[in-house]
C-alpha cells in the first residue's frame, strides 16, 4: 500500500561534457548501464541530492585509461521514485532475503553457482563488483514483473571511504544512488548552479600581507 514514492528527488550525473550536452538539448538520452556488476542493478545511474559527489565520481572516471570522459560534468534531474525497491525501507530489505533464497535454489536447480561480490584491483576496503547484489536485484526485479508490478528505480545508502576523523563510523563518501529503470521517472534535466553564497566563496582571492 506505502509502495509508491510521489515525492520528487534531484538526482545528480556525472558524465562528459559533450554527452551531457547532447541529453540536454534532447539529441541523446542517459546511457542505461547494464553490467553483471552493477550495484543496484540495471538503470540509469543518479546521485541522490549529491552534486558534489556525482563530480567526484566524473573526475575520478575521468583519469581511468579507457574511460570515456574527457571533460567531467554534472546534470541534474528531476525524478519522481514511482514505484521504488527501496533498501532503506524494511519491508524491501525482508523482500531482498526471500529474493536472494529463491535465486540461490533456482540456480542450485540449473547446477549453477551464484555470483560473488569481489574487489576490483588490491582494493579490499569494499565490494566494488557487486555481481551478487546486481543478480539479486535483477532477480527481484524479474519477480515483480511477473507480479504485474514493475520497479521504476531502486534506491540504497552505501557507506565509502575513509573515517572523517579518527574512531568515526561516518566515512567521506558515504551516498544514497538510484538506479532509474522506467525513463519516465526522469521528469526534467538541467544544469546545476551555485547559490550566490558560493559563487561569492569561489570568486574571493585570499588577501595578501605587505
Amino acid at each position: 500500500m506505502y509502495s509508491s514514492k510521489p515525492a520528487i528527488v534531484y538526482g545528480f550525473h556525472g558524465l562528459d561534457e559533450t554527452v551531457a550536452i547532447k541529453i540536454l538539448t534532447q539529441k541523446s538520452e542517459f546511457k542505461h548501464s547494464n553490467n553483471k556488476y552493477d550495484w543496484l542493478g540495471s538503470g540509469v545511474y543518479f546521485w541522490e541530492n549529491n552534486l558534489e559527489r556525482a563530480h567526484q565520481y566524473a573526475v575520478q572516471d575521468s583519469k581511468r585509461t579507457a574511460s570515456n570522459v574527457k571533460k567531467p560534468f554534472v546534470l541534474g534531474a528531476v525524478i519522481e521514485l514511482g514505484n521504488c525497491l527501496d533498501l532503506l525501507d524494511q519491508k524491501y530489505n525482508d523482500f531482498l532475503k526471500v529474493v536472494y533464497q529463491q535465486l540461490k535454489a533456482d540456480l542450485q536447480a540449473e547446477g549453477k553457482a551464484l555470483p560473488t561480490n569481489k574487489p576490483f584491483g588490491n582494493s579490499d576496503f569494499d565490494f566494488k563488483a557487486r555481481e551478487l547484489d546486481c543478480a539479486v536485484i535483477r532477480y527481484a526485479c524479474v519477480l515483480a514483473n511477473e507480479a504485474g508490478q514493475p520497479f521504476d528505480s531502486v534506491r540504497a545508502a552505501f557507506i565509502e571511504g575513509e573515517p572523517l576523523y579518527e574512531g568515526a563510523k561516518f566515512y567521506s563518501e558515504n551516498h544514497i544512488q538510484l538506479a532509474i529503470i522506467n525513463p519516465d521517472c526522469i521528469k526534467g534535466i538541467f544544469l546545476p548552479r551555485k547559490s550566490k553564497q558560493e559563487v561569492e566563496l569561489a570568486n574571493e582571492k585570499p588577501s595578501t600581507k605587505d
